[in-house]
């Protein structure tokens, strides 16, 4: 495919925005998004944590492990998303976008306004450029959504990509695309990690880089958008500084010195117990529990199906089955979590507790066969133990499945019938946290005569062998979005099962997962979107591809009052470019 000048149509048909189901909530003139602060103050520095460690500042490629503060505040992208709707995206560096009804191509017309943080104009040939590079050496989503682009042009500041076939998201896809600087890009060994300060047009440029430990971000004096509606109240502080650590501990222990200005706190316990210290009791230092109104995210021990071990479903079942959610949330949690079912938890996407309805039937018809009676009529609920961490009848409907696929309990071991192959896995993480959880969870699998391992590995090696699939079982998080579309194929569809470095961990290759993906990805309205979202939703609880764990009730987050935000939150929560630093 060639990248090329073509014709292009007139200016009036641009837009302000585009929206992925009906219509933007702002218009045109629009001052401000209504989850920033318009009037924050501007000034100092926001200090943050992260876990585990980083060796680039590529995060647009899959080697190496590259810190993700430099994608979120150096480089910009056409549109900007606004996180006040499921998926609405408005002008940033392109600040007018044209489609079609058919979405069978999408036009941009770049800002003349945008710069580079070296001062050089970002254009269409810069667009170009970085759609072509990310397609051919960037991370496999990129590959994937961009591989669906027949051709790209570019007419003076104009840029258009035409389809392949039509595509109702790939529009808003091609919007967030991030547009590199051609002069200061090395094509050549753009696939190889980096610790060079890249060029951007971002709000931020890169300061420090203490490898594997720390960056630094500066405020652009010169940045070409401080006075969008878009940035308005956004990017407020002078600097940013992203330490990494180790270990939870030591994480937590910089927040209570002060080192570190804010947290999202993710361990329960911690959350009950750790902030009983000076600086809570003398009000220094606030915890919330901030809603948002996104379906909850799926935190899962994944099942590889790849693996022999877990190709059977019933052997997926059975231990899902032995899983008691009741007693870990007691003993590990204090009651803080409520239990997870499927992808959707919490939205008006989710399967749960609603029966199929016509259009999810035609839709999921063909591939009866491959979902739960349960799932589909709405009764379906994850299976619930007494607590106690030995309940029989969980024990004995575990075993029953288990002699279905020939599996049985002998001399308390877990033996494949005719054989003396016993039955075991690994667990492989690299947290504490992450080890405690599994340690727990192995204990009960014990109780079936499985030999269950947990091996801990550092966070590099446990990236690699994440994405090349080299394990049995992961923990794992997929967070969704209220319009869910192409990002599906990349978690869960077949296509994705063989693509290093994909989500589809548990190597899921199902026609009914498929059937639902491509049902999301041609949907025209709401009810389109919500019945296919549902029919992805029972495929894959049906499929059981991993243990569903627990989420939060929403976001829990520790600051010092020297941070402020917003009073109200963004359908989506908190976010820390709305922050400022209030003394």
């Amino acid at each position: 495919m060639a990248l090329a000048s073509g014709a292009v149509v007139p200016a009036s048909a641009q837009q302000h925005a585009l929206a992925m189901q009906g219509t933007p909530d702002m218009a045109a003139d629009f001052t401000h998004f209504d989850y920033v602060n318009p009037d924050a103050p501007k000034g100092g520095r926001l200090s943050l944590s992260a876990l585990g460690t980083f060796d680039s500042l590529n995060p647009f490629v899959v080697r190496g492990s590259a810190t993700p503060f430099v994608r979120a505040y150096v480089f910009e992208s056409l549109l900007v998303r606004s996180y006040d709707e499921p998926f609405t995206l408005y002008g940033l560096l392109a600040r007018t976008v044209k489609t079609d009804d058919e979405r069978s191509f999408v036009e941009f017309e770049i800002d003349p306004r945008a710069r580079f943080s070296d001062g050089t104009p970002v254009t269409a040939d810069d667009v170009l450029f970085s759609f072509g590079l990310l397609r051919d050496k960037g991370r496999p989503n990129m590959r994937l959504y961009y591989g669906k682009v027949a051709s790209a042009t570019a007419d003076g500041s104009r840029v258009r990509f035409t389809f392949t076939e039509p595509d109702r998201e790939l529009p808003l896809i091609m919007g967030l695309m991030p547009v590199l600087p051609r002069h200061a890009v090395d094509a050549a060994t753009f696939d190889q990690t980096s610790l060079t300060p890249p060029v951007g047009s971002g709000p931020y440029t890169v300061a420090q880089v203490e490898a594997g430990s720390a960056v630094t971000l500066k405020r652009n004096p010169d940045y070409w958008a401080k006075d969008l509606p878009v940035t308005r109240g956004l990017f407020n502080f002078d600097e940013l500084r992203f330490t990494y650590f180790r270990d939870a501990n030591t994480e937590f222990e910089a927040f209570r010195r002060g080192l570190i200005d804010a947290r999202f706190e993710t361990d329960p316990g911690r959350w009950q117990t750790g902030y009983d210290f000076p600086a809570v009791r003398n009000g220094q230092v606030v915890k919330e529990s901030i809603p948002n109104g996104l379906p909850k995210p799926h935190y899962a021990l994944v099942f590889n199906t790849r693996r022999p071990v877990f190709a059977d479903v019933r052997v997926r079942r059975a231990i899902i089955e032995l899983f008691d959610f009741e007693w870990l949330d007691r003993n590990f949690y204090y009651n803080l979590y409520n239990r997870t079912a499927g992808f959707f938890d919490g939205s008006d996407l989710s399967s749960l507790g609603r029966k199929a309805n016509a259009a999810e039937l035609a839709l999921l018809g063909p591939h009866h066969g491959e979902l739960r009676p349960d799932v589909m009529d709405g009764t379906y609920r994850p299976p619930a133990a007494d607590g106690s961490g030995r309940d029989r009848k969980q024990l004995k409907a575990a075993l029953a499945l288990f002699a279905q696929a020939g599996w049985q309990l002998k001399d308390g071991k877990l033996r494949r019938v005719g054989s003396d192959e016993t039955f075991g896995f690994e667990i492989m993480v690299t947290s504490r946290e992450q080890e405690r959880l599994a340690l727990g969870f192995a204990s009960q699998m014990q109780r079936a005569g499985m030999r269950v391992d947990v091996r801990v590995v550092d966070a590099v090696q446990f990236d690699a062998r994440r994405n090349a699939y080299d394990f049995d079982m992961v923990p794992f998080t997929w967070t969704q979005s209220l319009s869910p579309g192409n990002e599906q194929a990349f978690y869960f569809g077949s296509a994705a099962a063989d693509m290093p470095g994909t989500r589809n961990y548990m190597g899921a290759k199902s026609p009914a997962v498929d059937a639902a993906i491509a049902a999301l990805m041609a949907a025209r309205s709401e009810d389109d979107v919500t019945a296919a979202a549902r029919a992805l939703d029972r495929a894959l609880i049906s499929g059981a591809y991993g243990v569903p764990l627990f989420h939060a009730p929403g976001q829990w987050l520790a600051r010092w009052i020297r941070i402020a935000h917003p009073a109200r939150p963004s359908l989506y929560g908190t976010l820390p470019e709305t922050w400022w630093r209030a003394r």
